[in-house]
C-alpha cells in the first residue's frame, strides 16, 4: 500500500482493468508503452470484445496527460483513482487498475498552468522530437506557444505540435468560458456516427454508451458523472413530455422499472443517438417501436 500519489498518463490512451490480473495475453497492445490500440482492437473477436464486459475486465479509460492517484502497487500494476471520472465506487474519482509503466510521476511530470490545447478532431497526431503519436478527442494538454499553423503543447513525453485545425485553445482545462447547447451536444457526437462500441471505451477507437455521454458533454464544458447510473443521479431532471436535444434518456430492465442499463442522447424528432452494445457501432435511430422505447425510464439535463 502505497499513500494517495499524484501521476499522469503517458500513453495516447491508458485502459483501466477491474482488477491487476483482468488483462488477457490478446490485451498487450492495449498495455504496451506506446499502445497500441489499432492492432490491440483489429485482434479482438467478438467474442473476445464481449469478454471485456461480461467477464468485467475493462472499467474505464485515460487519455494522454489525465491526472490520477496512485493508491496501490502490485507488481507492474498500479491501483488508481481518476479525479476527473465522477463515480459512486469511490468519492475520491474511478477506481481501476493500469499498468505503472503508463503512468509518470509528478516529479518526472508537472503540467504548466497554461492555456490548454483540447484536440476537437476525432483523432490527431503529436508530433514528438523523434517520434509522432495518434491521440484522441478531448485529450487536453497545456499550450507552450502557438503560430497559424500549429500548437505546441506540453506533454508527459517531452514537447510536441499538434495542427492546429485539430484542436482549439482555452483558458482553463476544466472549465470553458462559454458552455456548450443541447445542439452542440449533439454536433459532437454526430462526427463518431458508425464508430465501433467498446465496453469501458473513451476515446475515438471507441466509446461504450455512458463515454460516449460523458465525451459529448466534456467537449462543451460539462464534466459528469462517468457511469450511466451515476449520470442519471445527477444534472437536471427532465420530465419524459419535456425533452430536449442533448438531454441524456436512461433506459431500464423490466420496461423501465428495473436498474439503469443504457444510456443515450436525445436528438429530437423522437430519435436518439448513441453507442448501444458490442458488435454495434454509434447511431442514429428512431425510439418508436423499439425495446428503448419500453425501457426509457428518466431524463437528466446537464447544459
Amino acid at each position: 500500500m502505497v499513500d494517495k500519489k499524484t501521476y499522469y498518463v503517458c500513453v495516447a490512451v491508458a485502459t483501466v482493468w477491474t482488477s491487476y490480473d483482468s488483462c488477457r495475453e490478446i490485451d498487450d497492445n492495449a498495455t504496451s508503452v506506446p499502445v497500441k490500440l489499432d492492432k490491440w482492437l483489429e485482434q479482438l473477436t467478438y467474442a473476445r470484445r464481449l469478454e471485456l464486459c461480461e467477464k468485467n475486465l475493462v472499467q474505464t479509460q485515460l487519455l494522454l496527460g489525465e491526472e490520477v492517484y496512485v493508491t496501490e502497487l502490485k507488481g507492474k500494476w498500479a491501483k488508481i483513482v481518476i479525479p476527473s471520472q465522477f463515480s459512486s465506487k469511490d468519492e475520491r474519482g474511478y477506481p481501476g487498475w493500469v499498468p505503472f509503466h503508463q503512468l509518470i510521476s509528478q516529479a518526472e511530470y508537472s503540467p504548466l498552468n497554461k492555456p490548454t490545447a483540447v484536440v476537437t478532431a476525432a483523432i490527431a497526431t503529436l508530433q514528438l522530437a523523434e517520434e509522432t503519436l495518434q491521440i484522441s478527442y478531448q485529450t487536453q494538454l497545456p499550450l507552450l506557444k502557438e503560430d497559424k499553423e500549429w500548437l505546441e503543447v506540453q506533454t508527459p513525453v517531452g514537447s510536441g505540435k499538434i495542427k492546429r485545425q485539430d484542436a482549439v485553445v482555452i483558458e482553463d482545462r476544466n472549465r470553458k468560458a462559454t458552455k456548450g447547447t443541447g445542439d452542440m451536444i449533439i454536433a459532437a457526437g454526430e462526427q463518431f456516427l458508425n464508430l465501433p462500441y467498446l465496453w469501458g471505451g473513451m476515446s475515438a477507437w471507441g466509446y461504450d454508451c455512458s463515454g460516449f455521454a460523458y465525451a459529448t458533454h466534456k467537449a462543451n464544458g460539462y464534466l459528469i458523472p462517468r457511469d450511466a447510473t451515476d449520470q442519471a443521479r445527477q444534472g437536471k431532471k427532465v420530465g419524459l413530455d419535456s425533452i430536449q436535444p442533448g438531454d441524456l434518456l436512461f433506459f431500464a430492465y423490466e420496461k423501465g422499472k428495473g436498474s439503469i442499463h443504457h444510456v443515450g442522447i436525445c436528438y429530437g424528432n423522437g430519435k436518439m443517438l448513441h453507442s448501444p452494445k458490442t458488435g454495434k457501432t454509434i447511431e442514429l435511430i428512431e425510439l418508436k417501436g423499439t425495446l428503448y422505447e419500453e425501457e426509457l425510464c428518466a431524463a437528466r439535463r446537464y447544459y
